[in-house]
């Protein structure tokens, strides 16, 4: 077996998975940069090369590249940054792919991957811009006339195509019909954007209305805020990775601020005790892993994904929130009891699936050939 990584030579998340690889006793993985893919127009694998894709984040050189604006910072250029990764990603000629072009497409589309969630039965947050009757966000003047046709007084603004909380707006509207919105956005006095490690209160409306109206041209998801249960007076949700079909690891983030996200604050939470809760209220700890896994399932072509589970009040309900392509850097964490992943980390977890499936191909292959004194090779 032998890997190739598209990534940033270097980033902790490339040097963690050729960890795991090593550490499964194989060779060093080839790394393909992000960087000479882009330049390049593409790049080539072997037919037997086992091909991970990894995130472009964290460089700004590559970050420039695709979203066409110097500072890294900023929060604008998503739309940009879609369209030349997708199409990145799509210049990747031949090896055995564990991730599909066009399930990322989808995954890294807010409005796309919601309405396929939908689809499948999967339970998620309302949502005006999914699906067939999708409403087109232009602006703020959209996002008010959205709220009061919907009947949502509380909503999440995100870009479609953005990550890691970035661009995300938790809007709430009073009796009064004053806005307030809760952002890692820091709206500049020239109107540009960035993105800040402190999460701020806008308090007048024609700031959220200008941060709106800039975020818009690179494509606005609406999503209705579920109240979500809270653990000692911090409100909490989950990512769960599931690799290969199975939920391996799970990690509770809580928070003072409705953005859990670690590096905006928020912090790893006690497991047990979000199992313990989910038990006392009358759930089962394994129909919650299993909304994830059915969320997965919608992308059966892609080996890892990490979704993000809300518990509403009450921890009786979940709404899966996203899914992530790239979530699993969650480092020290191990397997879930029970998950087959127990004592592996999430890129350990992911290998061994990898070397099951190899496995379990070779075995068939030979078992086809032994009976035709034929191979047939397939991904």
């Amino acid at each position: 077996m032998r890997f190739a990584v598209v990534g940033n030579p270097g980033n902790r998340r490339v040097a963690l998975f050729a960890d795991a690889v090593r550490a499964a006793g194989l060779a060093t993985p080839r790394v393909v940069p992000w960087l000479d893919v882009l330049r390049a127009g593409g790049a080539d694998f072997d037919a037997d090369e086992i091909v991970r894709l990894d995130s472009p984040g964290e460089h700004p050189e590559v970050d420039g590249l695709l979203r066409g604006i110097p500072e890294a910072t900023r929060v604008e250029g998503t739309g940009r940054w879609y369209a030349r990764f997708t199409r990145a990603v799509r210049s990747l000629r031949g090896g055995v792919r564990l991730d599909d072009a066009g399930e990322l497409a989808v995954m890294f589309d807010k409005r796309r991957c919601h309405a396929t969630l939908a689809a499948a039965g999967v339970p998620v947050p309302d949502s005006p811009t999914s699906g067939p009757a999708a409403a087109r966000i232009t602006g703020w003047d959209d996002v008010r006339a959205v709220m009061r046709a919907h009947r949502m007084p509380r909503l999440f603004v995100k870009l479609a195509h953005g990550s890691s909380a970035s661009g995300v707006l938790a809007v709430e509207s009073s009796a009064g019909d004053r806005i307030r919105a809760t952002t890692s956005v820091e709206l500049a006095p020239d109107g540009r954007l960035f993105n800040s490690l402190r999460v701020r209160r806008y308090e007048r409306e024609r700031d959220v209305a200008a941060i709106v109206d800039r975020l818009a041209p690179d494509g606005l998801h609406l999503e209705r805020w579920l109240p979500k249960a809270a653990v000692r007076g911090r409100v909490a949700d989950l990512r769960v990775l599931v690799v290969a079909g199975r939920a391996t690891h799970a990690v509770e983030r809580t928070s003072t601020s409705p953005l859990t996200n670690l590096h905006l604050g928020g912090s790893r939470g006690d497991l047990d005790a979000v199992r313990d809760a989910v038990e006392t209220a009358g759930g089962r700890w394994a129909d919650v892993l299993a909304v994830c896994e059915r969320a997965a399932a919608c992308f059966p072509r892609t080996l890892c994904v990490g979704v993000d589970l809300l518990p509403a009040v009450g921890w009786r309900r979940f709404a899966v929130g996203e899914v992530n392509a790239f979530g699993d850097l969650l480092p020290r964490l191990t397997g879930l009891p029970g998950s087959g992943a127990e004592g592996l980390d999430t890129y350990a977890a992911q290998v061994a699936a990898v070397r099951h499936r190899h496995q379990r191909h070779h075995r068939h292959e030979h078992h086809h050939q032994h009976r035709t004194g034929t191979t047939h090779v397939s991904a």
